[in-house]
């Protein structure tokens, strides 16, 4: 149950404004350390796919976090946006 107010906010939406914005970098800066890694950057920003533990590893090594902090994002969106479709 969503008791506390607050909307669910997509790791797209935190790698966006948190990572990418206070850099000045984009997706295609990001992709250019791996090889086929736009499409999966864009549709994550774009709100339209979740982290992957691929994607979650590939993050990491970018921003020198760790694996558990992509995914631990991507699980505590899901789970917020089932208690708010609950009601």
């Amino acid at each position: 149950m969503n008791t506390n107010g607050m909307r669910s906010i997509h790791p797209g939406e935190i790698l966006e404004q948190e990572f990418l914005e206070p850099l000045g970098a984009t997706v295609a800066d990001l992709s250019s350390q791996f090889p086929d890694f736009e499409i999966e950057l864009t549709k994550l920003v774009a709100q339209s796919t979740g982290v992957s533990p691929d994607l979650a590893r590939k993050l990491a090594t970018l921003f020198n976090t760790t694996p558990d902090f992509w995914l631990n994002l991507q699980s505590t969106y899901e789970v917020r946006s089932d208690d708010i479709e609950r009601g």
